[in-house]
């Protein structure tokens, strides 16, 4: 494009911005909050659900389909909670798919987004919990940095972390003590972790995981957690075995 055709679109430019404006400006501003709940179930309006029902049996179709069963509804809480603790134990039981041997998991609170129900779990459950698009990941630590990691968990009250794991944290969010597969972490020795990509990033207050080093974070699709967790369940199911989970003083407050 030459100089005489760029001045011209910018005076056109010019031109047509000028030619936009009006006189109008805001008077007021007033908004009314409208609560969507369980009362609307009770008289549900008939046109509506007509139109809606060719797109709710695809999305039923979609997320309908059982990938499992779980023994109990889970939820997720700090210090400790037992959906925290089944999706810290997933990633691990995940590392052997990934050539993978880790030392503990850890998966954080901001990513479970949904309780897991008692009996059958559908595909929509688990989009639920694990909505985004994080995906499993691997990293290195010094047990220096580990130590780090772990008082930033404390400071939050507590994250998602496997069963090797066993931290005494205070209730104002210090670090007491940490173990990794029973011994006392060693400042001088690395921990192969395996988490989400998110985390990766010090994401969460947990900027240690900056530190991290040999990192695999595999990008595609099929490496997202929530394909992650159902691959479990569907393995849990074809031995017909329920998921299960327990508080078993993973992260504990001192007294």
């Amino acid at each position: 494009m030459n100089k005489t055709m760029c001045l011209l679109c910018a005076v056109l430019a010019v031109v047509m911005v000028s030619s936009c404006r009006s006189h109008y400006e805001v008077a007021s501003v007033q908004r009314t909050r409208i609560i969507v709940d369980s009362r609307y179930d009770a008289q549900p309006d008939g046109a509506a659900a007509d139109f809606l029902k060719p797109y709710k049996h695809k999305v039923d179709s979609a997320m309908g389909p059982v990938v499992g069963r779980s023994a109990k509804y889970m939820t997720a809480q700090r210090p400790e909670g037992t959906l925290s603790n089944l999706l810290a134990d997933i990633m691990v039981w995940a590392a052997k798919d990934y050539g993978e041997q880790a030392d503990l998991g850890v998966y954080n609170m901001g990513g479970v987004r949904a309780d897991l129900p008692k009996g059958d779990v559908t595909y929509g459950d688990v989009l639920d919990i694990a909505p985004f698009e994080n995906k499993i990941a691997f990293t290195t630590l010094s047990g220096s940095d580990l130590m780090a990691l772990f008082r930033q968990m404390a400071a939050v009250g507590g994250e998602g972390v496997s069963h090797s794991v066993r931290l005494v944290i205070t209730a104002d969010g210090q670090l007491v003590s940490a173990a990794v597969g029973g011994q006392p972490v060693d400042p001088a020795r690395d921990y192969r972790i395996v988490t989400i990509d998110y985390l990766l990033g010090g994401n969460d207050k947990l900027d240690a995981f900056k530190r991290g080093r040999n990192v695999n974070s595999p990008q595609e699709e099929s490496n997202n957690s929530r394909y992650v967790i159902m691959n479990f369940f569907r393995e849990m199911s074809k031995q017909g075995r329920l998921v299960d989970a327990e508080i078993e003083g993973r992260i504990t407050v001192k007294k």
